[in-house]
């Protein structure tokens, strides 16, 4: 997994992105006049110059260490994938890197959700609640875009094992049931 610092509106708006985690509804004001909102994240955020420069200062302080922690990530899947390739397997040091491994990504999480909740302090509530919204949007289209990719079973098509009983029996299309093998 390889990550590029990109540049603070990339950042922000990949940040917006990437934490889809509540659902809301932004409150509209009624004594303001109804006009598109505007479609960039990082506009409909509002953020101030101070917050801007607060949400780099927090980015730039934890780059080195979000490096490192993906380093660490990436060099521990890529042990645990040669100890998988391995002509004799040994199943003691596949775990062992299959617990690195695990350490790794939750120093990654952990890590992130630290840079998160730094990011948040820096929001008023109404941002807050509008950064709600826009992980819910982007929740809901990741959600959608999963939805397309699946694969749509038509008609009465076996499913894999469904001849040797493991999977449930279903009625013929002329309505009489099949009799359950013994």
């Amino acid at each position: 997994m390889r990550l590029n610092t990109p540049p603070l509106p990339a950042a922000i708006l990949s940040f917006v992105i990437t934490i889809a985690c509540c659902v809301t509804v932004v409150a509209q004001d009624p004594q303001m006049p109804q006009s598109p909102p505007p479609t960039d994240p990082i506009e409909q955020l509002r953020l101030t110059p101070e917050q801007r420069q607060k949400i780099r200062a927090i980015r730039e302080s934890s780059r080195q260490e979000r490096a490192m922690v993906n380093q660490r990530l990436r060099e521990t899947n890529v042990a645990l994938q040669q100890a998988m390739d391995a002509e004799s397997i040994d199943e003691a040091l596949i775990e062992e890197r299959l617990r690195d491994a695990a350490a790794a990504q939750a120093a990654a999480m952990r890590s992130r959700i630290q840079n998160e909740l730094k990011i948040r302090r820096v929001l008023t509530r109404e941002q807050l609640i509008i950064l709600k919204s826009l992980q819910a949007q982007a929740h809901e289209l990741k959600r959608e875009r999963n939805q397309n990719q699946r694969p749509v079973r038509q008609g009465n098509v076996l499913r894999p094992n469904q001849r040797n009983g493991i999977a449930p029996i279903f009625q013929r299309r002329d309505g009489v049931p099949r009799s359950p093998r013994p």
